[in-house]
């Protein structure tokens, strides 16, 4: 039997980034086929949605008939999950190889609808509350132009700004989402809690991950298929050295039967 030596901090600390590059690793060599059989999996559902949507030339838009509509929702809402359904997957599967077990298929595979749930409703209202921080910014700079065209600049810098620190503090927000069960304003405010006092170790995790990105990228595209789970069996090692290694949600129990109820 393989013993583990990726640390399992109970209750969390602070944020090593070369520790946590080194346990992501780690993590997804323990299973690195299945990691990137299930996102090559994901990446073909996520094709297959796109071409059920569609597209409509900006032109066009307003002589489109009803079927072009049902078919951009439809490829609309079967992306989104398709979206969720991967995230989760790849979430459980970095989380299980980091507590020392070897993720098979159906670790990735399994659907929690619960669990899916709890990740878009989180991840929708950081999203409106970014495009909010974004339109004031716009709507003020137009008022300052208004005054001085070279004052529209500074709202638009603050907004931007605004926009890179919460990012920053919610880079764990779909760890949060899925891990701990808490509601868009509580995850919102513990990331905050957790990330402010090293907000420069984790832009620096941010950055690092860029990187992993841009070579698979570079690699044709298909280096993605090893660095996104990679990426993801990163953030969560570096979710666990800083909120702890327990799973309050049962996300790894088949269909969360034993979860706590969710926040709202």
């Amino acid at each position: 039997m393989t013993v583990s030596r990726t640390k399992d901090p109970q209750e969390g600390s602070s944020l090593q980034v070369i520790g946590a590059v080194t346990e992501g690793w780690q993590a997804f060599a323990r299973a690195p086929w299945v990691f990137v059989v299930f996102t090559l999996l994901a990446g073909v559902l996520s094709s297959l949605c796109s071409l059920i949507q569609g597209r409509v030339e900006p032109d066009a838009v307003m002589t489109v008939s009803g079927v072009q509509v049902i078919r951009s929702l439809i490829g609309t809402v079967l992306g989104v999950m398709v979206s969720l359904w991967s995230t989760t997957g790849l979430i459980r599967g970095a989380w299980t190889a980091l507590a020392g077990g070897r993720p098979v298929l159906g670790t990735f595979t399994r659907w929690d609808g619960r669990a899916g749930w709890r990740l878009f409703r989180n991840g929708l209202v950081l999203g409106l509350l970014l495009a909010a921080i974004l339109l004031v910014g716009l709507v003020a700079g137009g008022a300052a132009a208004q005054i001085n065209r070279a004052l529209a600049v500074v709202p638009l810098l603050v907004a931007v700004a605004a926009v890179i620190y919460l990012v920053v503090t919610q880079k764990f927000l779909a760890q949060i989402a899925l891990l701990e069960g808490a509601g868009p304003i509580r995850s919102i405010e513990r990331g905050r809690a957790r990330l402010d006092p090293q907000w420069g170790s984790v832009l620096l995790l941010v950055l690092v991950e860029f990187g992993l990105t841009l070579l698979g990228l570079l690699a044709c595209l298909v280096g993605l298929l090893v660095t996104v789970p990679l990426i993801v069996c990163i953030s969560t090692a570096a979710y666990r050295q800083v909120f702890g290694s327990k799973d309050l949600t049962g996300l790894l129990v088949a269909g969360g039967l034993n979860a706590a109820p969710d926040e709202p």
